[in-house]
């Protein structure tokens, strides 16, 4: 099959183009290296920098394609909250744009990568894919409205569409920004450098944290799965893991010991519980996570030449 990648440098990104060139298929990716790393990519995957938004360039690149995977987004949380226009801009405007164009070259299907953050505070968990999604920060509503637009513009045009909502993925190759970056690379590189964790609350909030290989596999199924048009899957290890025990585990896997710093204010746009119920994509991707979180951790450590 062939292949186009939006964001395909990125951290998951890379990790799925590669996965799909080792298969034998070709593989394209666009980005526009904000976030990414080209030097990353197989050299087997042809690579063009530029911008969801640029819908000639998507004419370009769609020629001859059979399936697109949409992961180009900006993704942070709390610069969501800075900066909502440029998150819109790039989140919505650059699905819609793409969407066009995927008409235009008459694409078969879109895998779109939504958000976990989409359903904000839920009282029940794990959380179903039927939730009422509550979004409290710029970039989870970005990611509703564009699941909403890929859902309706799939539907008028006859493109195949499928929504994982993926939840936190971790995984060697997940960069460190100065400014707010992931929590296990954060965490990884304070513990290995005897500098403090500032937690935020009382370290009781919870999450799921899928290893990147599993999200992988996720990804991969949904471009072949038969009866997923219009499915929206949850992406997730299905396991829920507090703030304070995420530390504890990371505790175990470097040999270190935190110097724990709680901070009583909570990060706005955090929810205080948010795991997947992964029973769907059983069913429709036969999705089984294979890593759990004290080997995801081993694997970071002995393989990310950040933390050697």
């Amino acid at each position: 099959m062939k292949f186009l990648v939006t964001g395909g440098a990125g951290f998951l990104g890379f990790a799925l183009a590669n996965r799909l060139v080792q298969q034998g298929h070709h593989v394209r990716v666009l980005d526009d290296l904000s976030a990414g790393d080209q030097k990353r990519l197989d050299q087997r995957v042809a690579f063009a920098r530029g911008d969801t938004r640029d819908i000639p360039k998507l004419w370009a690149l769609l020629k001859g394609v059979d399936c697109v995977y949409h992961l180009a987004a900006r993704v942070s949380v709390q610069e969501s909250i800075l900066y909502p226009v440029e998150y819109n801009e790039v989140n919505v405007g650059g699905t819609v744009s793409l969407m066009t164009a995927v008409r235009d070259a008459r694409v078969k299907r879109v895998v779109f990568t939504s958000s976990g953050a989409a359903y904000g505070e839920q009282e029940q968990q794990p959380v179903h894919e039927t939730a009422r999604l509550k979004p409290e920060s710029p970039y989870a509503v970005s990611k509703m409205a564009a699941e909403g637009y890929v859902l309706a513009l799939g539907a008028l045009w006859g493109i195949e569409t499928v929504i994982l909502r993926v939840f936190n993925v971790y995984g060697p190759g997940q960069s460190i920004p100065p400014t707010h970056a992931p929590v296990i690379p954060r965490f990884l590189k304070q513990i290995l450098a005897a500098g403090s964790l500032v937690i935020y609350g009382n370290g009781l909030q919870s999450r799921d944290f899928v290893y990147v290989s599993d999200a992988v596999d996720a990804l991969v199924s949904a471009s072949k799965a038969a009866s997923v048009d219009r499915a929206v899957i949850n992406v997730g290890s299905g396991q829920e893991v507090t703030i304070n025990a995420l530390v504890d585990a990371i505790e175990r896997a470097s040999k270190h010991t935190a110097h724990r710093l709680y901070n009583e204010v909570e990060e706005n746009g955090g929810v205080s519980r948010l795991v997947a119920d992964v029973s769907l994509a059983a069913e429709k991707l036969d999705f089984r996570p294979k890593v759990g979180l004290d080997t995801g951790l081993k694997h970071i450590l002995a393989e990310d030449e950040q933390f050697r």
